[in-house]
């Protein structure tokens, strides 16, 4: 279905969003990580007005392009007119998190078999790995409630993710919480890869846990790795490998 571009309809700023949030979309199905169309990702738009971009329901996440996707207020009523509809209820989870921390400008939600998987173990996160220490040194929990569409759970789902960056929905996937979109996606990929090598290390015998005292000055380890750029250490190759694959997101 093509759509108008919006790219002269919206200021320059939240065009820019739109395009790193269409390329978010389009990773994650690169990866494996997408549900058909269900779960979000969701990202603020930048002013005083509380709007957010999120996926037109019934698209694919390798359909999405900048232009297709909605924007909405807090509520998920839309505020610009779009021919795609969205989900209110899948909005639940997004909305209450955007409200409870201006500092996240992105969340990101997936249904991932490996996520899923160490979501029913009743020991969550185990630290196994080293991808599983920048987890662990953020990480909440929230109980199964059922399909989250009641407006009561929110305050729960506040109160557990609290100020971490990383939350465990028990029995459903996972969430991540950031600042910016490529923080978000980096920080899903290192949950991903955190619950599949949990999964595959469980089948191949006793586990090895690290001693509690590696975590200490992991901030400083993850700078130092990162050469201090954080996710904009590897965003940018992640938009030159959508750009030679299908540059169309972008439209």
């Amino acid at each position: 279905m093509k759509i108008a571009s919006m790219k002269e309809v919206v200021s320059a700023e939240e065009w820019q969003l739109r395009v790193d949030l269409a390329a978010c979309y389009r990773l994650v199905a690169l990866y494996g990580w997408s549900d058909l169309v269900f779960t979000h990702i969701s990202a603020r738009v930048p002013g005083p007005e509380h709007h957010f971009l999120i996926n037109p329901y019934g698209l694919m996440f390798d359909e999405i392009t900048a232009s297709s996707l909605v924007k909405v207020d807090q509520e998920c009523n839309k505020v610009i007119e779009s021919p795609f509809p969205v989900n209110p209820a899948g909005f639940v989870i997004h909305s209450c998190i955007h409200d409870a921390r201006p500092d996240v400008n992105c969340v990101l939600h997936t249904h991932s078999r490996a996520g899923v998987a160490v979501s029913t173990q009743k020991n969550g996160v185990l630290p196994i790995s080293q991808q599983s220490t920048f987890v662990l040194a953020s990480l909440g929990y929230h109980d199964y409630e059922g399909i989250a569409v009641r407006d009561d759970e929110k305050t729960r789902l506040k109160a557990d993710l609290g100020t971490n960056k990383f939350l465990v929905l028990r029995n459903h996937g996972l969430l991540t919480a950031a600042g910016s979109v490529p923080d978000a996606f980096l920080s899903m990929y290192t949950f991903e890869n955190t619950c599949r090598i949990q999964v595959d290390a469980q089948g191949g015998g006793e586990l090895v846990h690290f001693k509690p005292e590696i975590m200490n000055g992991l901030a400083e380890a993850r700078k130092i790795a990162t050469l201090g750029q954080g996710s904009n250490i590897a965003w940018p190759a992640l938009i030159r490998r959508l750009d030679r694959i299908d540059p169309g997101y972008q439209d």
